[in-house]
């Protein structure tokens, strides 16, 4: 007779794929109908069956099981996810994530990287940008669990970060920390500046934080007379001291169109084989340095002895991105959507 502890989840779900199949894709179908009116509500059934590409007749039929089981609930105005719902929402993700066997897919990527950690998120980023959400969601929640007293986290810009202080939990951190900008502002939208997102998660921790006022891409000449001001050398100092980075990544053409590069100068760097941009360089695949950039923030210095540095990432076309920089620094603890995971293993 088998022990009760000894059959595992994962064992359970395989016997259950076999005796009732049909099982698993109604658990998918009213995972994906939570999910999206969690990050809707309220919502109506003819914008839900739109979103969800399903009929309204099954849309009508499901959401009504679901308000049964006190899920949802359904108003005037539209449906709503409860306390419960977003509870079975986290069981039904830690199903899926079992469902797909990624344990298996993340320890294959630590192995090929040769580093730390590796999350993978359900979900195709590039088939649907809700997977973003849950990408942010999955890192602002492993980004709680390793904070500690009297750590310096330094926080970069970007969409993906962005992302990430949306979908962080507010929470009143008991632990003294700080949180500084790893970066100087890059590009016109505001709300995916490293201020920005710096401000927002420490407002959301409850913790205080720094902000760098100045842009990204300031020449060296021009940084080593700002960094004399006091309130600026408190903060390039801190920077100098983070414990934990939570940073995006990104490709390096898509970095150097952010930065103004002219066309030519990104014609030079895809010729060169850049393919990622990140503290004050361009790297190759092999994660060596191709190009200096004038940048504001961590070094690469920094970045390689930190003990707890973050990535984050989603979409395919971000693969060469983490490969070239998963050789800076076999710390690294990386969250990526299953699209991502499966494109790296290629």
């Amino acid at each position: 007779m088998v022990n009760k502890e000894e059959f595992s989840a994962a064992e359970f779900i395989k016997t259950q794929k076999k005796i009732v199949p049909e099982i698993i894709e109604l658990l998918m179908d009213r995972y994906h109908i939570l999910r999206m009116i969690s990050y809707h509500q309220p919502i109506g059934r003819r914008s839900l069956s739109a979103f969800l590409q399903m009929s309204e007749r099954v849309i009508r039929k499901e959401v009504n099981i679901l308000k049964e089981q006190e899920l949802i609930e359904i108003k005037a105005e539209g449906m709503n996810i409860t306390e419960s719902g977003y509870t079975s929402l986290e069981v039904l993700r830690s199903f899926i994530h079992i469902f797909k066997n990624l344990n298996s897919m993340e320890e294959e990527i630590v192995q090929k990287l040769k580093i730390k950690n590796v999350i993978v998120v359900p979900g195709f980023y590039d088939e649907d940008e809700l997977i973003l959400r849950e990408v942010g969601k999955v890192a602002s929640n492993y980004f709680k669990t390793i904070l500690k007293d009297h750590v310096i986290v330094g926080v970069t810009g970007g969409t993906t970060m962005a992302m990430v202080a949306d979908e962080m939990v507010k929470a009143d951190i008991k632990h003294n920390v700080m949180i500084v900008p790893a970066r100087g502002g890059l590009g016109k939208n505001a709300e995916s500046q490293a201020n920005h997102i710096t401000a927002k998660i420490a407002k959301k921790l409850n913790c205080p934080y720094e902000l760098l006022h100045m842009p990204d891409n300031i020449s060296k000449d021009l940084l080593e007379t700002l960094s004399k001001d006091p309130n600026t050398k408190e903060v390039v100092d801190y920077i100098k001291k983070i414990n934990i980075l939570l940073f995006g990544i990104g490709r390096a053409d898509k970095m150097a169109k952010r930065r103004g590069l002219s066309d030519e100068e990104i014609e030079d760097l895809n010729k060169k084989c850049a393919v990622a941009e990140a503290f004050g360089y361009y790297f190759n695949l092999e994660g060596k340095i191709i190009e200096e950039v004038n940048t504001v923030g961590v070094s690469l210095e920094t970045y390689k002895e930190l003990k707890n540095p973050i990535g984050v990432a989603a979409g395919r076309e971000k693969a060469q991105a983490i490969m070239s920089i998963s050789r800076l620094n076999k710390n690294l603890t990386l969250i990526i959507d299953e699209g991502l995971a499966k494109e790296i293993l290629k």
